[in-house]
């Protein structure tokens, strides 16, 4: 029996895009969040954040460029379709990313006194890209159309994009990080939490009123009861989360990573729960997966590729996490 039909390779190309997307909005999330974040009261904090996010923040986009370049060449008609409409959402969030790469480099090369011109250029960066990010979100979930309350919707997201990503960037802070910018870390993520949790429910409430087939999948058995999970351990973490948080810090920093590990499972679940509502839709309420995918060839030889390529971005990824793990140093440059 032939597994490689055209059908379960446009199954399985929509998984490893929708993977990929989910590292990006996990990894490239927490240090776009630690740029919203950045504390511009003190020099000395702005460095070790900068410094806890170095080794990786770069990297961490790759997960992008794999995720759109996989929806390109995959399912082309679905990516023409998207680009078509958040063309200049689009734009404004390759500013925001090219905004923090100049300045992170330029902060360690201009006068000190100059500095902090170049931290606020990153954390404008960062938020540029973040909200960015929240309104292709919500202008997505409202069927890709420009209407005045979709457009209210997205910007809504955008803001809560911000705050999602503001919330794991202090976890990862919460993580990496000792004393009085841990403590300042701890204060923000409770800020950020709350607005996150209100934009969630936001989501799950217009999200079933805006596609008509969201409902009927959430509430038809016996799924349904499988699919409840997800919304029940979102909000257990939330609640878990928050309790943790109330009694960090803890000797010897015990269960200083317990924030950020919660904080990746609301991700994972949040996404999940997009994937199980539009599925199988790739474009909403107009284009399928299965019809928007390339001819079985083009796919079989992309997933061959795919099978040499994804490990080796993981395996990097991987390394380098274990290669800088621990509290981050002071910055210095040589």
């Amino acid at each position: 029996m032939n597994w490689f039909t055209h059908e379960n390779l446009a199954l399985i190309f929509a998984g490893l895009t929708a993977f990929a997307v989910l590292l990006y909005a996990i990894l490239d999330g927490y240090d776009l969040g630690v740029g919203i974040t950045l504390p511009m009261h003190n020099e000395e904090w702005r460095d070790t954040a900068i410094a806890s996010i170095g080794p990786f923040w770069d990297a961490n986009e790759t997960w992008l460029v794999l995720a759109v370049g996989l929806l390109l060449v995959a399912f082309p008609s679905a990516h023409s379709a998207i680009l078509k409409a958040l063309y200049l959402p689009v734009a404004v969030l390759l500013i925001g990313l090219i905004l923090r790469g100049v300045a992170f480099d330029f902060r360690a090369k201009v006068k000190a006194h100059q500095k902090i011109r170049w931290d606020w250029c990153f954390k404008m960066g960062s938020i540029l890209a973040a909200f960015s990010q929240g309104f292709m979100l919500g202008i997505y979930i409202m069927g890709l159309e420009y209407t005045s309350v979709s457009l209210l919707f997205a910007c809504f997201s955008g803001v809560c994009v911000v705050a999602a990503y503001a919330l794991i960037g202090n976890n990862w802070l919460i993580m990496k990080t000792s004393n009085a910018l841990q403590l300042f870390a701890i204060r923000r993520s409770k800020q950020a939490g709350t607005i996150t949790f209100g934009g969630i429910l936001a989501v799950c409430l217009v999200n079933p009123l805006v596609n008509t087939n969201v409902y009927e999948i959430w509430s038809t058995p016996p799924f349904a009861s499988l699919f409840a999970a997800i919304p029940l351990v979102c909000f257990a973490m939330f609640v878990l989360g928050y309790q943790v948080l109330k009694r960090l810090p803890l000797e010897d920093d015990k269960g200083a990573w317990l924030p950020f590990v919660m904080t990746i499972v609301i991700f994972c679940m949040c996404f999940f729960g997009l994937a199980v509502s539009f599925y199988p839709f790739v474009v909403p309420n107009q284009i399928t997966l299965y019809d928007a995918a390339s001819a079985r060839d083009s796919l079989m030889i992309m997933f061959v590729g795919s099978v040499f390529v994804i490990p080796v971005i993981t395996a990097y990824t991987f390394v380098a996490y274990y290669a800088f793990r621990g509290k981050a140093d002071n910055l210095r440059y040589y």
